[in-house]
């Protein structure tokens, strides 16, 4: 019978050494997973299942090895005594064999024999070893218990193949058992995440529902005064409060456009029975029409801020070219001297559904740009099939300023102590959102500023009818 030893086997750490490169990799950048709630509770289910099965069947199966080795220990530690002491009464007879457990006693004279036959036992010391071998091509294991005394050496080997094969089937089993109960952790947990997430699915879907209309819709009637309940009692007290804000938001808009328009109509109608005298002189005329400008820009900016409070498109046939010259009619008469040339070039009949206060907007705080911040040169508007491109010969646009330029506020790096609070841009950018248009601002070659007011192409149309 030819034996090996049995070597330790490699530990978590022998394998991770093996396993890694010798090389340090990059630190992993940590990615946040959103999942479901739903995918949630069942993941917690299934995972508490696995873990409390996985620590039960390993509790169990270091518990069986435990008292079975014990078992098998005490045994052949009482085997081994009555060994010894058969070798007390009969040395003619010094081995014999009980069930599965052989004794091998040799004298102290044959332990020269333990050497050639058994040289695997002949270095052991008192005790008990697991030990395996092989024997016709076959493994198998036993344990050997080893006392060495002045007359004899004593040797107890106990057959353990077959509580071997018992204890792989055994792990089989159980981690079979550890497979079924994480199963049935994961329909528990479906069914669970189901019934807990129902009422609140159904909150959300009644949620939708009642933005449809203007009044909130009473949602905390529908469900029983759990923590479910309590949320739907909190989204009802949330969605009175914003109503009641956006209702108060809407009344102070229709109030302040009707309060501002009554005085801005009176201005209007008196500039313009000023203007029709025959006997104002000049510098009278040209402030009136100055006073004149600024009532039309007071009341387009008024209806375009309307629109953008209330949310909602207007419609209407504005002829881009036509708002293009008035503006730039508007800032000829405010150029004070300025060695600066204003004109529109490109396509005549570029029309637009949309009111000509939100054109005269946009279009207005783009050209007012231009002309603020070009000392001398041109500016220059370019009406293509559709979108509207306004040139100048400025002192260009940092990429600081091109980034930031259309948040609320922000005043570039070139604009001193010019007047303007830095909203202009933005109510642009707020217009464009509305209507579904773009706008964009980069920098001119070699110098100036290209801003770039793209038209929605459903909207659109080409030509006069």
């Amino acid at each position: 019978m030819a034996s090996v030893t049995a070597s330790p086997p490699p530990t978590t750490a022998d394998r991770m050494a093996e396993a890694s490169p010798q090389e340090p990799t990059p630190p992993r950048r940590r990615t946040r997973y959103r999942r479901q709630l739903r995918s949630r509770i069942i993941l917690a289910f299934v995972l508490l299942g696995f873990g409390l099965t996985a620590m039960f069947a390993w509790a169990t199966n270091w518990t069986r090895n435990r008292v079975e080795n014990q078992l098998v220990e005490d045994v052949m530690n009482r085997n081994i005594e009555m060994a010894a002491r058969q070798f007390e009464l009969d040395p003619e007879n010094p081995q014999f064999a009980v069930d599965q457990i052989r004794a091998y006693v040799y004298p102290i004279d044959k332990i020269d024999s333990v050497r050639v036959n058994w040289p695997e036992w002949y270095e052991l010391r008192d005790g008990i070893y697991g030990m395996t071998g092989v024997a016709n091509g076959e493994p198998f294991a036993y344990k050997l218990a080893v006392r060495k005394t002045p007359k004899a050496w004593f040797f107890l080997a106990y057959d353990m193949s077959q509580a071997t094969r018992g204890e792989a089937q055994f792990q089989r089993a159980i981690w079979a058992a550890v497979f079924l109960f994480t199963l049935l952790s994961l329909l528990v947990g479906w069914w669970s995440a189901s019934r807990v997430m129902s009422p609140v699915t159904e909150l959300a879907n009644r949620l939708k529902q009642s933005g449809r209309s203007a009044e909130p819709e009473g949602l905390a009637s529908h469900f029983p005064s759990d923590e479910v309940g309590q949320l739907a009692e909190a989204l009802d007290d949330y969605a009175e409060r914003l109503t009641e804000v956006v209702q108060r938001d809407r009344e102070f808009n229709a109030d302040v456009s009707h309060e501002l328009r009554t005085p801005l109509a009176v201005i209007k109608g008196a500039v313009e029975l000023l203007l029709s005298r025959p006997d104002v002189d000049e510098k009278t005329r040209s402030r009136l029409q100055r006073i004149q400008r600024a009532e039309q820009q007071c009341t387009d900016l008024i209806s375009a801020l309307l629109l953008l409070s209330r949310n909602e498109r207007g419609h209407g046939a504005t002829d881009v070219a036509k708002v293009a010259e008035q503006l730039l009619d508007a800032h000829r008469a405010q150029l004070g001297g300025k060695p600066m040339e204003l004109r529109v070039v490109g396509e005549p009949s570029l029309i637009v559904d949309a009111p000509e206060a939100a054109v005269s907007v946009a279009l207005g705080n783009l050209i007012g740009n231009a002309v603020k911040y070009t000392t001398e040169g041109e500016v220059e508007v370019r009406i293509g099939k559709r979108s509207v491109d306004v040139v100048d010969s400025g002192p260009g646009l940092s990429e600081e300023d091109a980034a930031k330029l259309f948040q609320r506020g922000y005043r570039g790096t070139h604009a001193g102590h010019s007047q303007g609070g830095g909203i202009g841009l933005s109510i642009v950018r707020r217009l464009c959102t509305l209507y579904s248009w773009e706008v964009q601002v980069r920098p001119g070659k070699p110098r100036g500023v290209i801003a770039t007011l793209t038209f929605d192409a459903p909207v659109l149309s080409i030509g006069k009818a």
